[in-house]
């Protein structure tokens, strides 16, 4: 878990720099996907998941 923390911390800083600094390049798409997969291992996993769940079950019921 400690690894896991860690990481998110490491890759969450560098695409924020990466990003800040208006570099978006195949190294930021690689972070970003690291960052994606250390997060999953963490434990704020389940939340992000119902969250991102409510907002597809909101979006979907909006009618045009």
């Amino acid at each position: 878990m400690v690894l896991s923390v860690s990481g998110v911390v490491l890759f969450g800083a560098v695409l924020y720099f990466l990003y800040r600094n208006g570099r978006t390049t195949l190294l930021t798409a690689v972070v970003a996907i690291l960052f994606g997969f250390m997060l999953a291992s963490t434990g704020v996993a389940p939340a992000i998941h119902s969250l991102l769940d409510d907002g597809a079950h909101a979006a979907s019921s909006v009618r045009p």
